[in-house]
């Protein structure tokens, strides 16, 4: 089946294959949040960005997976309540580490195992995402990056793209929501640029924290826009 990326609340999960992992997305709750599973292909391993609601949907996805729902680590991307409103029940339910950025921690309900900031690695069995700070949706907003492979040998694979887990600080049109400050909108904008942007080709999938994916190529002729308008 063709991957979309294209979820509703309640119903299935998009699949993607790539050469070293599995990517699920399904979406969940009332404010239609994004919630992605990852699996790595040589060991089982599986990480999930985001528990944001529905947790019997969410463990579901994890049995997706792993029919023995394996969950090595819960990754959250902010401090905002719907981006983590099952994370107790997924913690209980699987004994999953906990993950999200420092600056945010204090407002994620439940314990974060793992504190990290921009720059850290997390070893997902046989691959690793890089944790890249994206401050002004929330201070400690966080993304993962995956990147695969430059040596592919799926049909139809690109070699070395790589795949962003962005949270609500990156969105087909524009960045996330800064409540029009111009600080924080400042701050968000020059961290997408530069450590996006500036860093990823535009074959660079985005996975957003709402809504449908798109890529770094779609977005960047769009950013001097996005600057000037100042959301």
């Amino acid at each position: 089946m063709t991957y979309t990326g294209n979820v509703a609340p309640g119903g299935p999960s998009a699949v993607r294959e790539l050469d070293a992992v599995v990517v699920r997305k399904a979406s969940v709750g009332p404010m239609d949040n994004n919630a992605y599973l990852v699996t790595c292909r040589a060991t089982g391993a599986q990480l999930l960005v985001d528990a944001a609601a529905d947790p019997e949907r969410l463990v579901e996805l994890v049995h997706e997976g792993s029919p023995r729902g394996r969950l090595d680590m819960i990754v959250t991307t902010h401090q905002h309540r719907d981006h983590h409103g099952a994370l107790a029940a997924l913690v209980a339910a699987t004994g999953a580490r906990t993950v999200a950025g420092r600056a945010d921690v204090g407002g994620i309900e439940v314990a974060t195992d793992a504190p990290v900031d921009h720059g850290a690695r997390l070893r997902l069995g046989a691959v690793s995402l890089e944790v890249i700070g994206l401050r002004g949706h929330t201070p400690g907003s966080i993304a993962l990056a995956l990147s695969e492979p430059e040596v592919t040998r799926a049909p139809g694979a690109v070699a070395g793209r790589t795949h962003v887990f962005t949270g609500d600080s990156l969105f087909p049109g524009g960045v996330g929501n800064t409540d029009h400050d111009p600080a924080r909108f400042a701050q968000l904008y020059a961290d997408v640029t530069h450590r996006l942007f500036d860093r990823f080709r535009d074959d660079t999938w985005v996975c957003p924290g709402h809504g449908v994916d798109t890529t770094l190529g779609a977005e960047r002729p769009h950013l001097d826009l996005w600057r000037a308008r100042g959301w």
